[in-house]
């Protein structure tokens, strides 16, 4: 469905089809009441956003419980297309330890060097998701 020019709006099966798909997104936090967005990677795991992270801001906001925005994208400038999916949801540090052998057997390795070894995870509670799409051009004979 388009929503605007050149914006469609994805359904949330197809906005979790793509979160599925990514690799590298951004966590939304709030740190003394002023935005904070930090890069992760992540896998989605039984549904839920998953990541790994040190001590620090993400991981004091996932112990509190705090609700977090979570986007990830994928942009190609060659032909102007792209999609972005947004998902909202509390997090949580992880204690779980059949949780944690899912985050292991996928293979979840921070990118970042250092000892990130608590995992978070977000369920989400609202995703969306949209996607850059063109007129065609005219078909000429």
């Amino acid at each position: 469905m388009i929503v605007d020019d050149g914006l469609e709006l994805l359904t949330e099966d197809q906005a979790r089809g793509l979160l599925a798909m990514g690799e590298v997104g951004r966590i939304g936090i709030t740190i003394g009441a002023l935005p904070a967005i930090f890069p992760v990677n992540y896998r989605l795991i039984d549904g839920s956003i998953v990541f790994r992270t040190a001590p620090g801001s993400k991981m004091s906001a996932a112990a509190e419980g705090a609700v977090v925005a979570f986007e990830v994208d994928d942009y190609h400038l060659a032909d102007r297309s792209g999609w972005s999916v947004l998902a909202i949801g509390r997090a949580e540090v992880i204690h779980d330890l059949a949780m944690t052998s899912k985050v292991l057997d996928a293979r979840l390795e921070p990118l970042a060097d250092g000892s990130r070894t608590a995992i978070v995870r977000i369920e989400p509670t609202f995703i969306s998701g949209r996607r850059i799409v063109h007129e065609q051009p005219p078909f000429r004979t």
